[in-house]
């Protein structure tokens, strides 16, 4: 985790004022990927990996930027939106500002320094959790906590949306607003309700492999999968008129009428579908602490990510099937966009360092790459330190 206290010091040199400092984390999803745009449902845990930003109120309207990660710095005015979609990490920042703003809260103009240890590129939502920092950071300087977290939340997708210019789900910010330590969130993407479900086992946790495959088509094939589910749900309404999004559909429904869609487009509507029956079905598993029943969820979840939605990698690949060949592993899976970044895997405590070990080594000898890879349990969401 960072260390506060450097941050805290290196603020006071760059801006000569005394910080306030927030933070939010980032997030692994055990089941349920490519279902929180489709109004589905999601298991993730946010993990103790965190973006922290100290920041302090100015006198004016302007926001000034730092990041310990990135040497461009950045200013905007508030009254004054910039050009959106730069391509930068400073769009988040913007972005949230004028989501917030759009809510009727009030911001004052403020610095900030962003520090992170939470890998950007990785799929673990580095980009949710600068926002859900960022944002709690603004709206604590404004003196206005009108906003649920859940609204926060709303705020970081818009920001995502508009100035971003990716179309995610809810996902990611909800669990970075609204994680708890030693619990998973079973979250309904519809209604926004999330329900902590336990993940408190002593003798397991969870295991994140950062492949280190740049995730360079993840944006762009991200939109075209939504595209695609919308495509279908068009489709399945001119019989099925109650279908709102394919969290309405039921696989029988939609395997009766597979002659209204392409080949492609059936494929990444049956890994939605029977990927929110799953996630179902893994949060009534972990409610009962059965890990073996999980990991097997896990597994069948990644071959559906794999083969229908067609968003995993050989990298990828390689690493789910290393570590479910490894004793102690209850199971694994990509988790996130896809196209790249990381599996997550639920693996007993003292299989840690073999498991590791395993990955490691499949990796460097078939891609000559080495992975990241590191153990969490289920941290706590946004924040103020004090």
């Amino acid at each position: 985790m960072t260390n506060l206290v450097p941050l805290r010091h290196r603020f006071r040199s760059i801006y000569g004022a005394e910080p306030r400092l927030f933070s939010a984390p980032g997030r692994v999803n055990l089941v349920g990927d490519h279902t929180d745009y489709n109004d589905g449902f999601v298991l993730p845990i946010a993990i103790e990996r965190r973006t922290f930003v100290a920041a302090a109120p100015r006198a004016d309207r302007n926001v000034r930027v730092q990041s310990i990660q990135f040497p461009k710095a950045g200013q905007f005015d508030l009254d004054r939106p910039g050009p959106k979609r730069q391509n930068g990490w400073l769009d988040y920042i913007e972005g949230m500002a004028q989501a917030l703003e759009a809510r009727g809260i009030k911001l004052i103009g403020a610095d900030l320094l962003v520090d992170s240890d939470v890998p950007a590129g990785a799929g673990l939502s580095s980009s949710a959790a600068l926002e859900m920092a960022v944002g709690l950071a603004l709206c604590s300087l404004a003196g206005d906590d009108k906003l649920t977290r859940a609204e926060l939340a709303v705020a970081g997708q818009t920001a995502e949306h508009e100035y971003v210019g990716t179309m995610c789900g809810i996902m990611d910010q909800l669990i970075a607003a609204l994680g708890q330590p030693d619990h998973a969130l079973f979250i309904d993407c519809r209604t926004l309700e999330a329900k902590p479900v336990p993940f408190a086992r002593p003798d397991a946790v969870v295991l994140i492999c950062d492949t280190k495959v740049t995730r360079e088509l993840a944006s762009s094939e991200y939109n075209r999968r939504r595209a695609q589910c919308q495509e279908g749900v068009s489709a399945l309404k001119s019989v099925l008129p109650h279908v709102r999004a394919l969290r309405d559909v039921s696989l029988a429904d939609l395997e009766a009428n597979a002659s209204l869609l392409t080949e492609t487009v059936f494929n990444r509507c049956r890994h939605v579908v029977t990927e929110n029956a799953r996630t179902l079905d893994a949060a009534r598993a972990l409610s009962e602490s059965n890990l073996v029943e999980l990991g097997r969820i896990m597994v069948e979840s990644h071959r559906s990510l794999q083969i229908e939605y067609e968003v995993s990698c050989p990298e990828l690949d390689l690493c789910v099937a290393t570590a479910t060949a490894q004793p102690g592993v209850y199971g694994a899976r990509m988790t996130g966009g896809g196209f790249g970044g990381c599996t997550v895997n639920v693996v007993a405590e003292d299989a840690v360092a073999s498991v590791s070990q395993a990955l490691s080594g499949a990796l460097e000898r078939t891609f000559g790459k080495a992975p990241a890879i590191f153990a969490t349990r289920a941290s706590t969401g946004a924040k103020e330190h004090v």
